[in-house]
């Protein structure tokens, strides 16, 4: 059986997609899976560079077998977007007998960002409560939130699903978790709420939450540690990192991956 793909994709930067994909990662190593891991964003290397400090950790942490593939920059347009092709070709080759591969994107449109979307099983996006993040979903009317249209990311992932389709495959399972939450209940969070539970009826995706903001997460980075991690490495949990840790069990629960 062919390894399950998920990937994290979002064309706005800021919203956790590679700390989202490294402690998904993480989970599915440690409950025994055999995981491969593609950074299709390695110019900013966000996600490589998580698994390089990761490496110089040391103690008995799981590692994934990871990947990182840079753009194409030839000025030929069409033949660099067939070397990006056959660069992602080669990696999932090389990942072909793992259980997931997880795969992290940049927050820009880029060929390989679109082939990697191609091949998501299970596509999370994770957004932050503003309206600039919404943007790259939605178009809404300023004076009533009523939706106007789709926008640039939507609709690249619709035309990613016809690719797939083509290829006989499975539809993708959309999920888009609204992340880096604060604790205080606000207008501009309730609207938020409202436009993308219509929003997931009209263009086909499963709302879920993620992580809260959290200071944690930007000290895990540098350790290459991740929440899971914590306690083997001798940290004493405090109530925040116990809540964090909920939030990625629920996160899990919600996507519904198979062998779990």
């Amino acid at each position: 059986m062919k390894p399950y793909v998920i990937v994290l994709g979002n064309e706005k930067g800021g919203t956790g997609k590679s700390t989202v994909a490294m402690h998904v990662a993480v989970y599915l190593l440690i409950n025994g899976f055999k995981v491969g891991t593609i950074d299709v964003d390695a110019r900013q290397g966000t996600f490589t560079r998580y698994f390089e400090h990761r490496k110089n950790a040391g103690g008995n942490i799981p590692l994934s077998e990871h990947i990182a593939i840079s753009n194409n920059n030839d000025s030929d347009k069409t033949k660099a977007q067939s070397i990006d092709a056959e660069s992602f070709d080669k990696a999932m080759k090389q990942l072909t007998f793992h259980d997931f591969i997880v795969i992290d994107t940049p927050g820009n449109d880029t060929p390989l960002a679109r082939i990697a979307h191609s091949y998501a099983d299970t596509l999370i996006t994770p957004l932050n409560d503003s309206f600039v993040d919404l943007d790259v979903l939605v178009k809404v009317s300023h004076n009533d939130m009523k939706i106007l249209s789709p926008s640039i990311y939507a609709e690249m992932v619709w035309n990613q699903r016809k690719e797939r389709a083509k290829r006989g495959e499975k539809p993708i399972d959309w999920v888009v978790i609204r992340n880096r939450l604060t604790t205080l209940y606000t207008k501009n969070k309730r609207d938020i709420n409202v436009v993308l539970e219509v929003l997931s009826k009209r263009i086909g995706f499963r709302l879920g939450t993620g992580f809260c903001e959290r200071v944690i997460f930007k000290e895990l980075f540098l350790s290459g540690l991740t929440l899971l991690d914590l306690e083997k490495s001798g940290v004493q949990l405090n109530i925040s990192h116990i809540s964090a840790r909920q939030e990625l069990r629920e996160l899990i629960n919600f996507m519904k991956l198979p062998k779990l």
